[in-house]
């Protein structure tokens, strides 16, 4: 992400410094152009022609000249300079991102689009995999705290009741196991396949709850370099128009280059929580398959305990039948 800001911040500079050459270039050679100004020779007043009127009669008054936009400018340019200002202001107000999006190319639009779009799907996932974690984990624990004091793959499941979960399954799972091998006096081969089945349906538990995390990563890694196509096709759109308009007037060029910048902070935008939120998640998650390996755990000695109590009781009934 570090070399990616870096490439849209020398994009921008190598922008900046083409247009400040250019710039120079151009009002060098306006000055080159120009012809020196001569500075006129002060002149003396010409004589009036008209003929004074006669004695005894007044002089008209004379008449008020018609005022023009210029001398006003120059009568006041207090105004000119609140007009201009304001002028300005308006410009700056026409920078703003959506008016930016709305002048954007089609392709950066759609850059844009797609990375808003990114970023929605950031933050359900984000919002969903709260509540699933949050649920999960605390199921999990409740299930864990209610088998402490079984003593028989029996017992927990009267324990757990009708409840549906992980912990269900495990003890489902050995029960199944301890059915099909009955008759079998190997323990370790049962306890072998019930660890089997323990794997598979841990494994089937890590890959639900990993579910969206790839889309968080995909989200996370590839965003920033999207933006930056966005912005690469913007400058490029911004130099074809400063070489139709062959000005290199900054007013001119920095709203293109504006836009496209817009794409790489989109970028950023949809990346950055992507990947903050990705590696949370993978903390959170990894401390929910602690929780179902001690489940698995707990399946497995409540298995090896109905085991153990089975070849006892086979054995004090051959013991009794001995005696008798």
């Amino acid at each position: 992400m570090k070399s990616t800001c870096l490439k849209a911040v020398c994009a921008v500079a190598f922008a900046l410094a083409v247009m400040s050459l250019m710039s120079a270039q151009q009002l060098s050679a306006q000055q080159a152009a120009s012809p020196p100004r001569e500075v006129p020779a002060q002149s003396q007043p010409a004589a009036d022609p008209t003929p004074a009127p006669p004695a005894g009669q007044a002089q008209a008054p004379l008449a008020a000249a018609p005022s023009t936009p210029g001398s006003d400018a120059a009568a006041n340019p207090a105004d000119s300079g609140s007009r201009s200002l304001k002028s300005t202001t308006a410009a700056l107000r026409e920078l703003s991102p959506w008016s930016m999006f709305l002048s954007a190319d089609v392709l950066v639009k759609a850059v844009m689009i797609g990375l808003a779009f990114a970023s929605l799907v950031t933050w359900t996932i984000f919002i969903a995999k709260v509540i699933e974690l949050a649920v999960v984990q605390r199921m999990l624990r409740s299930a864990l705290g209610k088998i402490v004091d079984a003593r028989s793959l029996a017992d927990a499941q009267f324990a757990l009741g009708a409840k549906t979960g992980v912990l269900s399954a495990f003890l489902a799972a050995a029960i199944r196991e301890a059915r099909l091998s009955a008759g079998i006096s190997s323990d370790s081969g049962i306890k072998e396949r019930a660890a089997s089945s323990f794997a598979e349906i841990s494994r089937a538990e890590a890959r639900r709850i990993r579910l969206g995390m790839g889309l968080l990563a995909t989200i996370g890694a590839t965003s920033p370099f999207v933006g930056l196509f966005g912005t690469v096709w913007g400058i490029m759109n911004s130099f074809i128009g400063i070489s139709k308009a062959q000005t290199t007037n900054l007013a001119v060029v920095a709203p293109g280059i504006a836009e496209a910048l817009l794409a790489t902070a989109i970028g950023l935008v949809a990346a950055i929580p992507a990947v903050i939120i990705y590696n949370h998640f993978a903390r959170v998650t990894k401390t929910y398959l602690e929780l179902v390996s001690r489940a698995s755990g707990a399946a497995a000695r409540l298995l090896s305990r109905d085991l153990d109590r089975t070849h006892v009781n086979a054995a004090g009934g051959a013991h009794s039948r001995a005696a008798e």
